[in-house]
């Protein structure tokens, strides 16, 4: 269960001499070490609120605190009441205090895994999104990223379409994917999410209905930039969002194909913060050879769930990154899981 809250501070102590206080509060729970340790959303073991003055040196001044559970939380939004804080002594007293918290909003969310939108009969659908940005490399260039080998040598775009599409595609009973790109010039106009097909219906038939659109695309996009991520994440995110409110029962997996570092990280996280509440799972391949920290970061294995630039974190963690040199390094069969 995820809980979402407002909370609200009234008669705080002023802390500033020649002006009023810039208070905000830090909430942490307690750890099995007996540490707390902030966070913005807990199970219901006892969190510690803390009000701050805020200074622009760091050195923010404590105002007052309090220890609360997120069920007498609850307790305080039903009757409408507020909690005094306090201020601990040196003799490890605490010194109640007029300033009160309130909470204003409480809003109990529960949470679904992926197994858990599968088990209970979800449809997956496959969307694909594919970097147009002139960092791949001009792709009549044989050092490109986006060359096409009239040989028929797949190129590592071509190959994360067919691994992660192949085995996908079987969950999908239509075989109708959204297909875009981003980061090119498309009808002359720079585009962050474009139709990858070339026409005003965003999706194509099948794995190889994407090979096609992809490399119809090659001669039709100039290559571009910066790398952007957000648009495509928030148009898939609006499918997935219309399925939900529309009671189709339809688990959304998007397929991000990059070779660059984004421009729009925390634009990029602020989208995925607020897509996680979403039937939607984002697979992001890493071609070429560049520095996929960022890409890390997303993918949030470390066990920190991301955290918008509003302080909200993601309700689940619903990137998974992998490098395209790794999974060949290991396989060259090898598909990438998720």
């Amino acid at each position: 269960m995820a809980v979402e809250m407002k909370l609200r501070c009234s008669q705080l102590g002023n802390k500033d001499m020649f002006s009023k206080s810039d208070p905000f509060l830090r909430i942490s729970r307690l750890t099995e070490s007996g540490k707390y340790v902030p966070i913005c959303k807990t199970e219901d073991n006892p969190l510690l609120i803390e009000c701050f003055n805020f200074n622009s040196n760091g050195n923010h001044v404590l105002i007052g605190q309090l220890h609360k559970s997120v069920s007498e939380l609850e307790k305080l939004h039903k009757e409408r009441s507020g909690a005094n804080l306090v201020f601990p002594t040196h003799r490890g007293q605490e010194k109640v205090l007029k300033g009160q918290l309130f909470v204003d909003q409480f809003i109990g969310k529960e949470q679904f895994s992926f197994l858990d939108y599968i088990s209970s009969g979800f449809e997956l659908n496959f969307m694909v999104a594919v970097d147009f940005t002139v960092s791949n490399g001009i792709p009549q260039n044989q050092d490109s990223l986006h060359y096409i080998d009239p040989s028929g040598r797949l190129n590592s775009y071509q190959k994360a379409i067919i691994e992660a599409g192949e085995v996908i595609q079987f969950y999908d009973s239509d075989r109708r994917f959204p297909a875009w790109g981003f980061g090119g010039r498309y009808g002359g106009t720079l585009s962050h999410c474009f139709n990858l097909n070339g026409t005003n219906a965003y999706e194509v038939e099948g794995v190889q209905g994407i090979m096609a659109a992809y490399a119809n695309a090659l001669h039709t996009v100039t290559l571009a930039g910066p790398t952007l991520f957000g648009p495509v994440i928030n148009t898939a995110a609006q499918l997935a969002s219309q399925a939900t409110s529309n009671d189709i029962t339809k688990y959304f997996v998007l397929l991000i194909i990059t070779d660059g570092v984004l421009t729009d990280i925390q634009e990029t996280m602020d989208a995925l913060v607020r897509a996680s509440d979403l039937p939607l799972s984002i697979l992001i391949v890493g071609v070429g050879n560049a520095d996929f920290k960022q890409m890390e970061v997303l993918d949030a294995d470390d066990g920190r769930r991301l955290e918008s630039s509003t302080g909200r974190v993601a309700t689940r963690d619903i990137v998974q990154f992998v490098p395209m040199r790794e999974v060949h390094s290991k396989s060259c069969s090898t598909s990438p899981s998720f």
